[in-house]
C-alpha cells in the first residue's frame, strides 16, 4: 500500500472528524510526478481507503476507474499555477465560508491579520469571486489566483491551501479557519490588529517563512 496515498485518506478523515468538513464536501489531492491523486466525488472524507483515490494526468485525463471530485479542474490549475505545490486542501470549514459570504471585504487583504503565525503560514490570502462550483469559470478564476497566492477564499464557499507537502497544505487550511474563527470573535471589540511594522518586523525575523 503507498504511504503517500494512506496519509491523503487518514488527513482526510482527520479533517472530517475534527470539523473541517461535513457530508460529503470537501477534497483533497496530491502531486507526485505527472500524477494528480485526488478524492473521489459524492464520498465523505471520514472513511477513504487509497483504493478509492482518483488518478489523473497533469492534462486531465483519467489514469484509473474512480471518478475525481467535480473540482478537478481548479486542482489542476493551482498545480500549473504553482510548479512547487504538491498538495491541495479544499475545505468548507465554517468560519471560513462565513466570511466569504460578508459583503464588503477588501479584496487586498480580505482576513486582518491579528496573530503573526497568520502572516507567516496564509497571507497574503487571495480573495476570488464566486462561481458554480465545477465550474470552468471558477477553475480559471482560481488558477489565475493561485498564481500569487497560497491560500484562496472562494466566495460564498470554502478555502484553498497549497503547500510544498500536505503537512504545508493543511496547517495552512488550520491557520485560516482559525484566523477566520477569531475574526468572528473579535468583530464587535476595539481590537488590535498588526501594524505595519509588526510585519516588518516579522519580515525579518523569519524571511524564508
Amino acid at each position: 500500500m503507498n504511504p503517500e496515498l494512506l496519509e491523503l485518506c487518514e488527513t482526510a478523515a482527520s479533517l472530517y472528524h475534527r470539523g473541517y468538513a461535513f457530508g460529503s464536501t470537501g477534497n483533497l489531492s496530491l502531486r507526485r510526478g505527472n500524477q494528480i491523486w485526488i478524492t473521489p466525488t459524492g464520498r465523505s472524507l471520514r472513511n477513504l481507503s487509497p483504493g478509492d483515490l482518483a488518478c489523473l494526468s497533469l492534462d486531465g485525463q483519467p489514469l484509473n476507474s474512480a471518478r475525481p471530485s467535480k473540482e478537478f479542474p481548479f486542482h489542476l490549475g493551482c498545480y500549473r499555477a504553482q510548479p512547487t505545490a504538491n498538495a491541495l486542501v479544499h475545505l468548507h470549514a465554517t468560519h471560513s465560508v462565513a466570511l466569504s459570504c460578508l459583503a464588503g471585504l477588501n479584496p487586498l487583504d480580505p482576513l486582518p491579520a491579528v496573530t503573526p503565525y497568520y502572516l507567516m503560514r496564509v497571507a497574503p490570502l487571495g480573495l476570488v469571486g464566486y462561481f458554480t462550483p465545477g465550474s470552468p469559470e471558477l477553475a480559471s478564476a482560481v488558477e489565475h489566483a493561485a498564481a500569487h497566492h497560497s491560500c484562496l477564499l472562494l466566495r460564498n464557499h470554502g478555502l484553498i491551501s497549497l503547500g510544498a507537502s500536505l503537512d504545508e497544505a493543511v496547517d495552512r487550511a488550520e491557520e485560516l479557519e482559525e484566523t477566520a474563527r477569531l475574526f468572528f470573535l473579535l468583530r464587535n471589540e476595539n481590537t488590535r490588529l498588526l501594524s505595519p511594522a509588526d510585519r516588518a518586523a516579522l519580515a525579518a525575523a523569519f524571511p524564508h517563512r
